[in-house]
């Protein structure tokens, strides 16, 4: 268990670490720059990560799944009403275009190994919890009568995921977020009842 000196020590190494990747890519970023960039030694880096840049890179990847759901938050956590999905979908939007052709957390998940147990751990949890949130929306638009009653909460929640993932995919492909925008607008159409307006 980690001193709260320890987990904020902890916490400046991975701080650091999301910078340099954000910056100069996986490749390019070494544990001596990490330390420089969190005023750490190499002794205290390898005393939280003793396994080396691997699982710092694990570690980073998890703050970076993080950092997906709250980018997207207060709306995400509270998709009651039309306006907070549209204002979600505006932020999912913003959020990848600001990124642009660069994601750190895909760029760390190849480099760790898609088809590793790690990997998969830190992109499975990231989904079941950005899932849920959206399945909650629906669930309760729809209990509130303002989506269609026909839906299943759970695969529609799963399809906007989808869909989202699919613009972000070719938004580093292409550098163009119209294809994000266009994925999450049939989505939030598909929701409405039939004869609704938007």
């Amino acid at each position: 268990m980690l001193t709260k000196k320890g987990a904020a020590t902890r916490s400046r190494i991975i701080d650091a670490a999301a910078a340099e990747i954000r910056e100069h890519g996986v490749n390019a970023t070494t544990l001596d720059d990490v330390c420089r960039r969190s005023g750490t030694g190499k002794s205290q880096l390898f005393h939280y990560f003793p396994d080396g840049k691997e699982q710092l890179l694990l570690a980073v990847a998890r703050r970076e799944a993080d950092r997906v759901l709250e980018d997207q938050q207060p709306h995400l956590g509270a998709l009651t009403t039309w306006q907070a999905w549209e204002s979600w979908r505006d932020a999912v939007v913003e959020r990848y275009r600001r990124q642009g052709v660069h994601c750190p957390l895909g760029i760390l998940i190849t480099e760790l190994g898609r088809t590793t147990p790690a990997a998969q751990e830190v992109t499975g949890q990231l989904l079941a919890q950005w899932e849920a949130q959206v399945r909650t929306g629906i669930e309760t638009m729809r209990d509130s009568g303002n989506v269609r009653t026909d839906l299943d909460p759970g695969a529609t929640a799963m399809a906007i995921i989808t869909a989202i993932q699919g613009g972000v995919a070719i938004l580093m492909s292409t550098g163009s977020a119209r294809y994000l925008e266009c994925a999450l607008d049939l989505c939030l159409d598909h929701l409405r009842p039939a004869g609704a307006m938007p």
